[in-house]
């Protein structure tokens, strides 16, 4: 069964978060893991004319993107990431909206080149549900790329994650955690092809790697 996902009070975890995600001195920044300098880069993203970007954070990742030249859009659903974002980056070009990221797919009618998310929406919304909308608005031969932290052995499907740690106000929310081949199997469903799902390895031996996940439209 679909997990109940209380919008509103996810947002109020995300609003939380913003405040302490950016920092006054961070420059833009493309890094699909978890590690700086570590893993591909946006050549994952093949060759794109206009991106977007799905849980798009502080934002760094799209500044990277626009100073190169590239059109480049993100949708989060705190107001506050949004406005922090828009703030931030105003000189690069990169565009920032807030929405809740199924309601915005499904109203958006623009086609893009490439959709990603880094640690982000692909993380936190069914994918059930959001495969087919990002299908829907990638152009033929266009790419949806997203990385996350891999599943942990035997926890699988829709998890419950807490904001923080165990005291003061409760907020949560839901993540989403497969096998890569089972990531491979929702996308394949949602009408990609050329699919592939991978764990890289961490740049140290026994730390969290990270799921790398490409389809093509």
């Amino acid at each position: 069964m679909p997990v109940p996902h209380d919008i509103a009070a996810e947002t109020e975890l995300w609003d939380t978060f913003a405040e302490s995600a950016f920092k006054d001195d961070a420059e833009p920044a493309f890094c699909w893991t978890q590690y700086a300098g570590h893993g591909p880069g946006p050549e994952l993203l093949g060759s794109p004319s206009r991106v977007l970007e799905i849980g798009c954070g502080t934002g760094r990742a799209l500044a990277h993107l626009a100073r190169q030249g590239i059109e480049a859009r993100g949708v989060d659903l705190s107001p506050v990431m949004v406005e922090k974002g828009s703030k931030r980056w105003a000189d690069t070009g990169a565009t920032f909206e807030c929405g809740e990221v199924l309601e915005w797919l499904a109203a958006c009618e623009d086609i893009f080149d490439a959709v990603y998310s880094i640690f982000g929406a692909a993380w936190f919304v069914d994918p059930a549900r959001l495969f087919p909308l990002v299908r829907d608005r990638l152009n033929p031969g266009g790419q949806f790329v997203f990385s996350q932290p891999p599943a942990i052995p035997g926890a699988y499907g829709p998890q419950g994650m807490y904001k923080g740690g165990f005291a003061g106000k409760a907020m949560f929310t839901y993540r989403y955690s497969y096998k890569p081949q089972v990531w491979e199997r929702h996308l394949l469903r949602a009408g990609f092809v050329a699919v592939e799902a991978t764990v890289l390895d961490a740049p140290k031996e026994g730390h969290f790697g990270t799921l790398i996940v490409r389809a093509t439209a």
